[in-house]
């Protein structure tokens, strides 16, 4: 009985390993040598307002996590993850306004089993838009043609 408990605590522990990925946090250059190199999602989890007011990085995808309650529907919001992902092994990068939102969502997601490479963008748009890089209009289709 002895030997059986610590295999068992070492199989759960490389379990777990294999389940829970860290969140990584990225500067606007890294995470624009991202997109380029390793085909990064960048997923915007800003309001609609927000994408209004400033727009959004060039090739990003919006998909709000909290709603104008601050409500978070968790599985919705994973589902409709899964349908932009174009690989199980392609990485995640979250956008908020200031980053904060971003840490809260990428732990979460960092959390999940199958999802291996989460980050976050640090300070959020606001740092992409200081450092001059350059946004795209959020518009409607019929409003951008």
């Amino acid at each position: 009985m002895k030997r059986k408990l610590p295999l068992f605590c070492l199989a759960a522990l490389l379990s777990a390993s294999l389940h829970a990925a860290e969140l990584g946090e990225l500067d606007t250059e890294q995470l624009g040598a991202m997109q380029q190199n390793q085909s990064a999602l960048v997923v915007d989890i800003r309001t609609p307002q927000e994408w209004q007011a400033t727009g959004l990085i060039p090739g990003s995808h919006k998909l709000q996590s909290f709603d104008a309650d601050g409500k978070f529907d968790q599985e919705k919001w994973l589902a409709d993850l899964e349908k932009l992902k174009t690989s199980p092994d392609q990485p995640v990068v979250l956008v908020c306004r200031s980053g904060n939102r971003s840490a809260k969502v990428g732990k979460m997601l960092s959390e999940q089993p199958g999802i291996a490479k989460v980050y976050h963008l640090n300070n959020g748009i606001q740092s992409w838009i200081r450092s001059g890089r350059p946004v795209a209009p959020d518009c409607l289709a019929s409003a951008c043609n």
